[in-house]
């Protein structure tokens, strides 16, 4: 096909599941006559037909069972293929209408400029349904940095508290070690100063029973 540039597998993915919507129309038994068209729609992020000029000056395609001779001759659109190509259609700029508002929407709908001078109704109220999901998600962001910053606060509270609570447990420590085995050398010190809340609770244990803080530092 000249000029056309498939872009993956999408064209082959994208008729394998527009024929499968039509051949799981039907149950067995029912008539051919309740079949739906099966129409597919795809937009396409990457220009498609730019082989001659006349495909790069078109960007809405619509592909339906035709003869190849006779294209005017069809067995009508039971499977229908519609292809759009934003940015061409976007560069082109089709004519005011629906479709051209929706292309807009698709390609700018982050520019409120631009989506400002859109009047299309369907399209302002996507716009203002992106607005309210943003609006949700942003009041969703906002509640989870304050459940972080309270979960923070609440931590640093605690571990306030504890290193209080061992600074008191390590003085109380260092006043029986005093007492016990008179005045401590710099190396006990520092072992108080690193210890962690089990240790202190474990040396404060055997102090009684220690006979020099060598043996109870031993550990």
């Amino acid at each position: 096909m000249n000029g056309v540039h498939f872009n993956g597998a999408w064209h082959k993915r994208g008729l394998f599941y527009l024929a499968r919507t039509l051949g799981t129309q039907l149950s067995g038994g029912e008539d051919y006559q309740e079949l739906r068209a099966s129409v597919g729609l795809h937009l396409l992020d990457f220009d498609l037909f730019t082989g001659t000029e006349a495909e790069r000056e078109q960007a809405v395609w619509r592909f339906e069972m035709r003869d190849e001779r006779q294209p005017d001759i069809s067995l009508g659109n039971i499977l229908q293929m519609n292809l759009i190509e934003l940015n061409k259609a976007d560069h082109l700029g089709l004519p005011e209408g629906p479709l051209r508002a929706w292309i807009t929407f698709f390609k700018h709908w982050q520019e409120e400029l631009t989506m400002a001078n859109v009047a299309h109704e369907p399209v302002k109220k996507a716009m203002s349904r992106i607005r309210e999901l943003s609006a949700d998600e942003e009041t969703r962001r906002l509640a989870f940095v304050r459940e972080r910053a309270l979960r923070d606060e609440v931590s640093l509270l605690n571990d306030a508290k504890r290193e209080g609570e061992m600074t008191g447990e390590r003085r109380v420590l260092q006043r029986l070690l005093s007492r016990r085995f008179g005045d401590l050398p710099e190396w006990v010190i520092q072992r108080l100063e690193a210890a962690n809340a089990q240790q202190l609770e474990d040396w404060t244990d055997e102090i009684l029973v220690a006979d020099s803080l060598d043996e109870l530092f031993k550990h």
